[in-house]
């Protein structure tokens, strides 16, 4: 079989009443007309919207169908095991110029149960923030379900919630069950589990338009939610690190040349560019990545180098 080398994909860019048009102006990332773009998914194994290599002899195949063929060589012998054909990340770029709904994840009981898929584990990466922007991320106090449902019909939801000033180069953690919802200029690299489900639970007033209406989600949140009061600063880090039960992330700094095996890690390599340019350079390839683009370090590539300046994330999947 011939050897793998460094993946690029094509990325699937997603219409959003919220977004706007930073992943066009300041990532460069190309589309046709005036959409207003909320997300751009960099590499995604979600059924009916399955990431496509654009590099090399692989071009074409998309992500789930290569799992099919290298199994463990291309995403690690445990996480084969365990995730099988279906790749088990999804990493995506949001332009949160609007108001994001606030919303809420179910776990992984709760989504096979309801949705014979996985929950909804995520982290964003703060790429950049306007001075005017806010996350709302969890309750400030405890709620109750019969007083959180009032809030959200009369529209008082937002006093019971936490506010933070996204800083870049934070990383913020959101468990299931954790309320939350953004707005003002915000782009965010988010890395997650491979779902899409989510509940809506306020739309800021949208859901009262019927030009801007959307499905709520209320009667399948109200059992999902975390009622106690969330201390954001267990869920901030400032350190470049991050992980949880599903993936670890690290931030990587490089001003020359960064060196590394794909042995030595559990699984797959996902490197997210922040900053700057970078070359992935194999015994075989030489790729580019610039920032807001990804690049997939196979399991069982060998050795590697990263030459440039530039800042990366480290994204490994964990079983």
């Amino acid at each position: 079989m011939t050897k793998l080398y460094p993946l690029k994909f094509s990325p699937i860019l997603k219409e959003r009443v919220w977004g706007g048009d930073s992943i066009k102006t300041k990532l460069g990332k190309e589309y046709n007309g005036d959409a207003i773009i909320g997300e751009s998914w960099e590499l995604s194994g979600v059924q009916d919207d399955i990431s496509y290599i654009s590099n090399g002899f692989l071009e074409g195949n998309d992500i789930n169908d290569l799992i099919e063929t290298y199994l463990g060589d291309l995403v690690g012998d445990t996480v084969y095991e365990k995730y099988g054909n279906e790749f088990p990340l999804l990493i995506k770029i949001l332009d949160i110029k609007e108001s994001l709904s606030l919303q809420v994840h179910p776990d992984d009981e709760i989504a096979i149960e309801r949705h014979q898929c996985y929950g909804k584990t995520e982290c964003w990466y703060i790429l950049d923030a306007s001075p005017d922007a806010k996350i709302y991320l969890g309750l400030n106090r405890h709620l109750t379900a019969q007083e959180f449902y009032d809030k959200c019909n009369d529209e008082t939801i937002v006093d019971a919630l936490n506010v933070i000033k996204p800083v870049p180069g934070d990383i913020i953690y959101i468990k299931p069950g954790t309320l939350h919802a953004a707005t003002g200029g915000i782009l965010v690299a988010e890395v997650q589990q491979v779902s899409d489900v989510t509940y809506r639970v306020y739309d800021w007033g949208r859901e009262h338009n019927p030009k801007t209406a959307r499905e709520m989600h209320i009667d399948l949140a109200i059992d999902c939610i975390d009622y106690e009061k969330l201390d954001t600063s267990k869920v901030i880090f400032k350190g470049g690190s991050a992980e949880n039960p599903y993936f670890k992330i690290k931030r990587i700094d490089i001003s020359d040349t960064y060196r590394n095996m794909s042995y030595i890690f559990p699984s797959f390599v996902i490197y997210f560019c922040t900053q700057g340019e970078a070359t992935v350079i194999n015994g075989i390839s030489s790729e580019s990545i610039k920032k807001g683009e990804v690049i997939l370090i196979p399991a069982q590539m060998g050795e590697y180098s990263i030459t440039g300046k530039c800042t990366l994330l480290e994204i490994t999947a964990k079983v």
